[in-house]
């Protein structure tokens, strides 16, 4: 059985704070990234960005963000864990 491929990070290389704590690019906050980066299996790793997305979706203004990321998952060869 094939590995499953890592998924990308949710950072969109904005990382700028506003919004009560929240990356204008991405919205994850800073303890949120370090969750992120410490999240190790691929099933973790999909569930927070789809955790991610509804957070986008409730504080809205994150639009660009699906495109951005629907990029990155492309160029590393990884299918996004959310239908586009």
């Amino acid at each position: 059985m094939a590995k499953k491929k890592k998924v990308p990070s949710p950072c969109i290389d904005v990382c700028k704070f506003r919004r009560e704590g929240h990356c204008i690019g991405c919205s994850m906050t800073k303890p949120q990234k370090k969750m992120f980066k410490a999240l190790k299996k691929p099933e973790h790793q999909e569930a927070f960005v789809v955790m991610l997305r509804h957070q986008q979706s409730d504080m809205g203004k994150y639009t660009h963000w699906t495109e951005a990321y629907l990029k990155k998952c492309a160029k590393k060869g990884v299918k996004p864990p959310f239908a586009a």
